[in-house]
């Protein structure tokens, strides 16, 4: 199943404004684990502890595919993500040499697909609504975007 260009996007888009709203500069994986945390508070609040556990647990699953080097990363039992410091390790090293991924993709696939679950369980309505409330000062949808242009 391939991940809707838009989906990969907003996941970008997630990875980019936490980067930039980090204080200090810090690696992609830091990034990645800061929005999977926040989409883990903010779902963690409407779908529990077990469904958020339960989601990941699937994104992760079809993230694997497309970034082999998930393989080192897991869900605990809280929803909590491990090992993806080994995974940017691993693959990072072996592969960005040979330009198979670039940096922070695996992040961006695994992201993205945690909010393709979400748009399909949920509707872009709800998704967007509970991304707003995650990350306050963000734009999400073209109507957002086009205002913070002109203004």
């Amino acid at each position: 199943m391939e991940i809707h260009p838009k989906t990969r996007d907003l996941a970008r888009r997630l990875l980019e404004y936490e980067a930039m709203a980090a204080e200090s500069p810090e690696s992609i994986e830091s990034a990645t684990l800061r929005v999977y945390e926040r989409l883990r508070q903010s779902l963690g609040e409407f779908v529990g502890v077990t469904g958020f556990q339960s989601l990941a647990s699937r994104a992760l699953a079809l993230a694997r595919p497309d970034a082999p080097g998930l393989s080192a990363a897991r869900v605990t039992a809280d929803g909590s993500l491990q090992g993806l410091g080994e995974f940017d390790h691993q693959i990072y090293n072996d592969r960005d040499r040979a330009g198979e991924y670039p940096p922070g993709e695996g992040g961006t696939i695994l992201i993205a697909r945690l909010l393709g679950l979400l748009l399909i369980l949920l509707g872009e309505a709800l998704t967007l609504s509970l991304l707003r409330n995650a990350w306050p000062g963000a734009a999400f949808d073209d109507r957002n975007s086009a205002h913070r242009r002109r203004a």
